[in-house]
């Protein structure tokens, strides 16, 4: 048995590319391998906070969703950026809400820019 563990380490020595560290398999570094899907910090809120987007953005019923169209459209807004307003500011945006309006649209255009250049 020790004439084994001898012929093994002789082999590990002639190899000169073998920067592996004895013990170790060669595989990846686990480090690296995985992330979850929370990112580097706390789990915290992190499914109170996903269950609440999925019951806000997934589970609106047809006629909400059709009539927050229609409104959207309406006002010159996407679907996305009239239900984020309501979701934010817990109100319906109406015609007369002109600055808050102009605010969206220039918000948006300066999404564009970056994402253009």
């Amino acid at each position: 048995m020790p004439e084994i563990a001898l012929k093994n380490s002789v082999i590990e020595q002639a190899n000169p590319a073998n920067d592996i560290a004895a013990g170790h398999n060669g595989g990846p570094p686990l480090e690296d391998a995985h992330r979850p899907e929370w990112g580097d910090g706390g789990i915290g809120n992190y499914f109170y906070w996903k269950a609440a987007h999925r019951r806000a953005w997934h589970n609106s019923a047809p006629g909400i969703v059709a009539f927050r169209i229609q409104k959207a459209e309406r006002l010159g807004l996407t679907y996305e950026e009239y239900t984020l307003e309501i979701l934010e500011r817990g109100r319906h945006l109406q015609i007369e809400d002109v600055e808050r309006i102009a605010q969206i649209k220039q918000a948006r255009a300066a999404r564009a820019a970056n994402n253009r250049g």
